[in-house]
């Protein structure tokens, strides 16, 4: 019962054994978001101290009360955009600042409380509607798109703030020959130093970010750094969240309400998707409802301390798992080393390159790519391909909740066609009266007075032209007028499902023959003896198993033409 409230309860001592991983991972995380916190708080129209206030305690209380061991919460960009687009409606970012972070406030504890809410209404599973293919869509595409952003650090080019992934790409191409070769050697420089010391010196592969971003520095110094342009991340605040209370009130409640409810959804998926991406590759098991509540908590508690709101961050949570994270001890770490770095070590800090964390990130988003998993989706399923294809350009070229919609809505609709059309056997008996489908033996007999169908698939609405069309045509050919329906496959039936079997089932009988039953689930026979159809339909139409249906079955067909029989399929000719 704790646990459940108290998630970290869990964790906690498998921390006692691993936090000097995590301690590292903590440290390697710590400096990649420092610039990240500068950028994200800046498109969300708030002063870069925001962004750091943002990272410290955000994080912290998503580990404590989430339920994935590397997911990192914090400033994200798709989170940032919407804060802006939302509160600059009601107030202006330059000239009324302090309005400005006020509704800010009142905007991440609004979302955060809705998340809190989703989380204890159980809502969590609605991340199980997430495919699988667009978990991998979505993960490449932001690792692509992470990576096409840091392009500017690697080239040393000027690429205005917020562009999509064309206008990087055609930046890039049409300014290339402007390429700043000092900054380029340290971002590649950067990178190829990780990628050797992660492949091949395994006694410190564990700090293969952290090793490649300080040598980078060093490089980068004795390249002339900023007097060859080779920028730094710049000044560091050197100051803790303080304590403020968001200004709620009925007006900003009423007004904010739209973005705080596109914000809380937004926030969960995206946090929950990239939980769940990072947990393909660790084999942990993602609990999405105390992952809401996580988020929710860290949102709610973090609106107090002056911060804007947070989910999980892909950049982040790539490189804590890639830098050897085991629990989520190593985000708690990160947040306590930034706390340190802004109070004691600011002005140090500072002089990291913005080219060797371009290289370092480059690298994180093109781990992010699971070539394994796609490789697997193109030569499996069409459908598959066209859901992960959608998700991963729409990441690249429209925004990341458009593309996580886009996604999860065509692999539903993929889905609701697939159960719209029931796999519907008419099986035949073998020489040793083994039933099975006379399409893979044409060979096998059937019955001409009884004619035996499996359906595997759900008498739903959306299926019913399917199966109402398969029964219709047996009926007006009149070979037969008793149909076994073998219903061992049928999942659900639902009302419009019960009412068309009631009306089915009634017509074949007033033709003097039956639809009859076999093995319907206890589960599919619900609606049909509450909604008062199994009594409509009658009894003595179901049956628990296939042989007493037969035998049954059997005493009411046309003994003249059994005489004549040269069939006798069953034990009973």
């Amino acid at each position: 019962m704790l646990q459940r409230i108290f998630p970290f309860l869990i964790w906690l001592p498998l921390a006692k054994k691993s936090w000097k991983d995590d301690l590292i991972a903590g440290l390697t995380g710590t400096i990649i978001v420092i610039p990240q916190a500068v950028a994200f708080a800046i498109i969300a129209g708030l002063p870069p101290v925001y962004g750091f206030y943002t990272a410290m305690i955000t994080p912290i209380i998503a580990a404590l009360f989430g339920s994935s061991f590397h997911l990192i919460s914090g400033p994200t960009t798709a989170i940032s955009i919407v804060v802006f687009a939302t509160v600059s409606e009601m107030a202006d970012a330059t000239t009324d600042i302090e309005n400005y972070v006020a509704l800010t406030l009142v905007l991440t504890s609004m979302a955060g409380l809705i998340q809190f809410a989703m989380g204890l209404a159980r809502m969590g599973k609605l991340v199980n509607f997430v495919s699988h293919s667009v978990i991998i869509g979505f993960t490449a595409g932001a690792g692509v798109l992470i990576a096409f952003k840091q392009l500017q650090h690697v080239f040393g080019l000027e690429v205005e703030r917020g562009s999509s992934f064309y206008i990087i790409l055609k930046t890039i191409v049409l300014n290339i020959d402007q390429t700043n070769w000092y900054v380029f050697i340290v971002a590649m420089g950067t990178m190829l130093i990780a990628i050797i010391i992660k492949k091949f010196v395994k006694p410190l592969s564990r700090f293969y970010m952290l090793i490649a971003m300080v040598l980078g520095s060093v490089l980068a110094y004795f390249l002339g750094g900023e007097a060859n342009g080779i920028e730094n991340v710049g000044k560091i605040p050197s100051n803790l969240p303080p304590f403020r209370v968001p200004a709620f009130s009925i007006t900003n409640i009423r007004e904010l309400s739209t973005g705080a409810l596109t914000l809380a959804l937004l926030g969960l998926i995206e946090a929950v998707a990239i939980a769940r991406s990072i947990a393909l590759s660790s084999h942990q098991r993602i609990d999405g409802n105390q992952e809401f509540k996580g988020q929710g908590l860290s949102n709610i508690i973090a609106s107090f301390f002056s911060i804007y709101m947070g989910s999980g961050s892909f950049t982040r949570s790539g490189v804590n798992y890639q830098a050897g994270a085991k629990t989520p001890m190593s985000a708690i770490f990160a947040a306590i080393f930034l706390m340190v770095v802004l109070l004691l070590f600011s002005q140090y800090a500072s002089f990291l390159p913005k080219s060797a964390m371009g290289g370092i990130i480059l690298l994180v988003g093109y781990n992010l790519i699971d070539f394994h998993h796609i490789q697997q989706v193109v030569k499996s399923s069409g459908r598959e391909l066209i859901v992960l294809g959608t998700t991963l350009f729409g990441a690249l070229f429209f925004e990341l909740e458009t593309a996580l919609f886009s996604g999860i809505g065509l692999s539903l609709f993929f889905y609701l066609e697939k159960t719209a059309k029931p796999n519907i056997a008419i099986l035949g008996t073998t020489k040793n009266h083994r039933f099975i489908n006379i399409i893979r033996n044409p060979e096998v007999k059937e019955c001409p007075q009884l004619k035996i169908v499996r359906l595997d698939g759900s008498i739903y609405f959306g299926a019913l032209e399917v199966v109402s069309e398969f029964f219709a045509n047996l009926y007006e050919k009149g070979d037969v007028k008793h149909v076994l329906v073998i219903a061992k496959g049928i999942n659900f039936i639902d009302l419009a499902g019960a009412t068309w079997l009631a009306y089915e089932a009634k017509k074949w009988q007033n033709n003097g023959g039956g639809i009859y039953f076999s093995g319907l689930k206890i589960v599919s026979q619900q609606i049909l003896k509450i909604g008062g159809f199994r009594d409509e339909i009658g009894e003595e139409y179901f049956y628990a198993d296939k042989p007493t249906a037969i035998r049954e079955i059997y005493a009411k067909l046309d003994k003249n033409i059994c005489e004549n029989c040269k069939v006798r399929i069953f034990h009973e000719c």
